[in-house]
């Protein structure tokens, strides 16, 4: 298992839409990077001027993450992303 630490949080990204909305395929190259995930793993946060920051987000979020953020990680043969809590740009409700 991967446990974050700080203030990073470990997040699997969504698949990719495949179709538009008039019902084109789109080849790999064409679809759009996607930009939410859902969170699986939540570091503790980090201590910021002698108080504990607070994690927003907590396990089963699905979250809008920022397009570049992150590092790409693979474990056990799947892609999860560790992303800081600021590169999470919204929480999708």
């Amino acid at each position: 298992m991967i446990k974050p630490l700080g203030s990073r949080v470990l997040i699997k990204m969504k698949e990719g839409e495949e179709t538009t909305k008039s019902g084109i395929i789109l080849a790999g190259s064409a679809q759009e990077k996607p930009q939410i995930a859902e969170i699986i793993e939540v570091g503790p946060g980090e201590m910021v001027d002698g108080k504990p920051e607070t994690m927003n987000v907590k396990k089963g979020d699905n979250v809008i993450v920022s397009k570049y953020a992150g590092t790409e990680v693979k474990y056990e043969g799947t892609e999860y992303m560790i992303v800081k809590q600021d590169d999470i740009l919204a929480i999708v409700e």
